[in-house]
C-alpha cells in the first residue's frame, strides 16, 4: 500500500525574506519551507564539493580525517533506529568511494563538526536561524552533568545540535520527529534529497494504539494491525536541491532519502515560538518532557521500594534518554529568563524613552520572558512539580563569567536579528537592585512557582513596553 502524497513544500527565495516575515509566516504557523539563497557564499560549498558538484571526498579526508563519528547502517535495524557504528571519517570516506568493499549503505550521522573544528569557518548560521536558545546555552553550560560524579558524561552532556551529515546515493533516515521536538534547518552542501512530512496533528496515526512505537519506513508494507491509523495519513514531499535549505517546524515526522552523494549541515534549535507553541496541535517542550519523564518513571517502578532516591533515579535515566531531565530543563530556563532580564535592563538604561525601548529587539525578549513564563505555569500544573537540587543564587549568577558570556551570545544575536546596535555594557548590578528588593533573602530560583513570581516582579518594571 503507497503513501498518499497530497502536495509539495514551499519554495522561497531568502534573499527577499525579513527575519520578521520568516518568523510570522513560517516560526509562528509552524509550517515547512524550502529556501534558497542562503549558502551562497559559504566556505563549506567550496572546499566540500568538486567541480562535478560531487563530494570533495579527498579534501575531507585529508583536513577532517581522524575525527571518530558515528555511522549509521542503512540496510540494519536496531530497535528503533538504524544500527550505528564508530568509525574515523577517513574509514568512513574510503568505504563510500570504494564500490568493492561496501558491504551495506552508510550514513555519516550527528558529526558535531562545529564543536570539533571551532576554527575552521565552514558556513555561518543564516539570520533566519540564528535566535536559537539551544545552542546559545550549549555553548556556555552543559545540558546535563551527573552531580553523584564530577566526570561530565558525552552521551548525556550533549555539546551541540550542530550536526554534518554525509551519506551516498541511497542512504536514508526513518520516519521520525526531531529531538525535544525542536524546530531544524538543514543545508545541502551538495547533493540532493527527498523529503516527507506529516503534519503533526497527524501524528497519532504513525504510532501504535499506546503511542509507544512509531512505524520505522513509510515505504514498506506497514502493519495495519499494529498501526490502525496509517492508511490515513497524507503527507508532503519534496526534492531539496544542492544549495537549498529546509525548515522543518516543530513535531513534523519526516522521512528522509538522499537521491545522490550528499553533504549536509543541520541545526535543531528552538526559541519563544516553538518552546511556547501553546495548544495547537503537538505536545510543546515541557508536554514532551513531562511524558518521557513519566515514561521513565513507569518502567523502572519495580525497583521503586528497593531504592534509596527513586526520584534521582528517574531523572538521570531521563536524562540519558532524552538529553535533559526537569532540573536540567528548569536551570535552562531559569538562566535564558535571567539573561533576558539583563538585556532588557540594559536596553532601557540605554534607551531611555518609551518609544525607543518597544523596539523589535525589546519586544523579542519580552517575548521570550512571557512564554516561559507560560511554560513554568505548565509545570506547575503537571502535578506541583518542583525541580529538586536545582537553586539558583541570583547574586552569584549575575556576576559569573560564565553567565555573563551566555547574555553577551544572546545580546549579540539578538543585535543582529533585529538589525540594531549591541548594547556593550550589561545592566547586571542594576537588575540585581531591582529585584532585591523582591525577592526573599537567599536571592535564589528554586521552583517554577518562584521564577513565575520574578518574571511578574521585572515586568512591572517594563510596563511601558507591554502596554
Amino acid at each position: 500500500m503507497g503513501i498518499e502524497i497530497i502536495g509539495q513544500i514551499e519554495k522561497i527565495n531568502g534573499k527577499d525574506l525579513s527575519y520578521d516575515a520568516f518568523a510570522e509566516r513560517y516560526l509562528a504557523k509552524n509550517q515547512p519551507v524550502v529556501i534558497s539563497g542562503l549558502t551562497d557564499d559559504w566556505r563549506a560549498r567550496e572546499d566540500w564539493v568538486c567541480k562535478n558538484g560531487r563530494p570533495n571526498l579527498h579534501f575531507i579526508a585529508t583536513h577532517f580525517g581522524k575525527s571518530k563519528v558515528q555511522v549509521a547502517d542503512c540496510d540494519t535495524r536496531e530497535f528503533t533506529d538504524q544500527k550505528r557504528l564508530e568509525m574515523s571519517v577517513s574509514a568512513f570516506v574510503e568505504q563510500w568511494a570504494n564500490d568493492s568493499i561496501k558491504e551495506s549503505v552508510l550514513y555519516l550521522k550527528d558529526w558535531h563538526f562545529f564543536k570539533e573544528y571551532p576554527d575552521y569557518t565552514a558556513y555561518q548560521t543564516p539570520l533566519l536561524f540564528s535566535d536559537d536558545w539551544l545552542n546559545i546555552y550549549l555553548d556556555n553550560y552543559h545540558m546535563h552533568e551527573d552531580r553523584d560524579n564530577v566526570q561530565k558524561y558525552d552521551q548525556i552532556s550533549c555539546s551541540d545540535y550542530r550536526f554534518v551529515y554525509m551519506g551516498g546515493k541511497g542512504s536514508w533516515t526513518p520516519l521520525h520527529a526531531d529531538v525535544f521536538r525542536s524546530y531544524s534547518w538543514s543545508a545541502n552542501v551538495c547533493g540532493k534529497k527527498r523529503w516527507l512530512f506529516l503534519p503533526p496533528s497527524q501524528s497519532h496515526l504513525v504510532y501504535d494504539r499506546y503511542m509507544k512505537n512509531c512505524v520505522y519506513n513509510i515505504f514498506e508494507e506497514v502493519n495495519e494491525t499494529k498501526f490502525p491509523g496509517f492508511n490515513k495519513t497524507t503527507w508532503l514531499e519534496c526534492i531539496q536541491e544542492p544549495g537549498e535549505v529546509i525548515f522543518v517546524p516543530s513535531g513534523w515526522h519526516h522521512q528522509v532519502y538522499n537521491l545522490e552523494d550528499t553533504i549536509s549541515i543541520n541545526h535543531n534549535w528552538l526559541n519563544a515560538y516553538n518552546l511556547s507553541w501553546v495548544s495547537c496541535l503537538v505536545e510543546f517542550q515541557w508536554d514532551l518532557l513531562w511524558k518521557d519523564y513519566k515514561d521513565t518513571e513507569e518502567s523502572i517502578e519495580d525497583v521503586r521500594d528497593i531504592c534509596d532516591d527513586f526520584e534521582a533515579i528517574c531523572q538521570r535515566n531521563l536524562a540519558a534518554n532524552t538529553g535533559m531531565n526537569l532540573n536540567d530543563f528548569f536551570l535552562f530556563m531559569s538562566l535564558f529568563s535571567l539573561g533576558n532580564m539583563v538585556l532588557l535592563q540594559s536596553y532601557s538604561d540605554k534607551h531611555k524613552t518609551p518609544k525607543s525601548c518597544s523596539s523589535a529587539m525589546a519586544q523579542n525578549m519580552l517575548l521570550n520572558l512571557s512564554t516561559i513564563k507560560k511554560t513554568m505555569l505548565m509545570m506547575i500544573s503537571a502535578g506541583g512539580v518542583t525541580a529538586k537540587e536545582v537553586h539558583l543564587d541570583m547574586r552569584e549568577t549575575l556576576e559569573n563569567p560564565q553567565f555573563l558570556s551566555l547574555v553577551r551570545d544572546m545580546g549579540r544575536t539578538y543585535a543582529m536579528v533585529h538589525m540594531e546596535e549591541e548594547d556593550q555594557v550589561l545592566s547586571s548590578k542594576e537588575l540585581l537592585q531591582k529585584l532585591s528588593g523582591f525577592a526573599d533573602p537567599k536571592m535564589q530560583i528554586c521552583s517554577p512557582k518562584y521564577l513565575v513570581e520574578i518574571i511578574n516582579h521585572h515586568n512591572t518594571f517594563f510596563s511601558h513596553l507591554l502596554a
